[in-house]
């Protein structure tokens, strides 16, 4: 057998999100910050390309993106439900880590397993902010999605996108938790 680490794995068997709207300050300091971006970076890769960045909102930055979706689910025709939603997640936020899909060219490294390790940049965040014991969630929503508001405010290039907006802060309330799969009806063995 190979050597276990049972205290990763048993965090990984029970690890839960924190809902965003439950989550206050204090939130990471930047030399608190810096090894969960670290250990997020240790994603999969092929080719070496780091096709991801972060963008750290902190502070002043959150409220003015707050008002930026607001203003810009206003213009496209959001309802006030889904405008105040999407406000608040970055008003209420402590600290918001947005994880930016950069691709590189590349003849050997398809675009879709750059998506695939923006996303797993995503979740090794998620769970680096879990583990350091702190509340995180990630979220996406109309904000992510439209053009003018991402590469206006968050500074993407057209070539970019929003993988994930990881919200990071204190946990105000743990959370029960949810139904999860049943292996029954998602796993197929094969053996010949």
């Amino acid at each position: 057998m190979p050597p276990r680490n049972d205290a990763a794995l048993d965090f990984l068997l029970i690890r839960r999100s924190r809902p965003a709207k439950t989550l206050t300050g204090p939130a990471p300091d930047r030399e608190a910050l810096l090894p969960l971006l670290t250990a997020a970076a240790r994603s999969p890769d092929h080719g070496k390309l780091e096709p991801w960045r972060f963008v750290v909102l902190q502070g002043d930055a959150l409220q003015r993106v707050a008002g930026a979706v607001a203003a810009r689910g206003a213009e496209i025709g959001k309802g006030e439900s889904d405008i105040e939603k999407a406000r608040r997640a970055f008003a209420d936020s402590p600290l918001c880590v947005v994880v930016v899909e950069s691709p590189k060219e590349s003849e050997k490294i398809p675009a879709i397993e750059q998506t695939y390790s923006a996303g797993a940049v995503c979740l090794a965040l998620l769970n680096a902010a879990l583990a350091a014991g702190w509340g995180a969630n990630w979220l996406t929503g109309y904000g992510a999605f439209d053009r003018p508001l991402v590469e206006r405010e968050l500074g993407l290039s057209q070539d970019e996108q929003v993988a994930g907006f990881i919200h990071i802060g204190t946990e105000s309330v743990a959370p029960p938790d949810r139904p999860r799969p049943d292996l029954e009806q998602i796993v197929t063995w094969v053996e010949a």
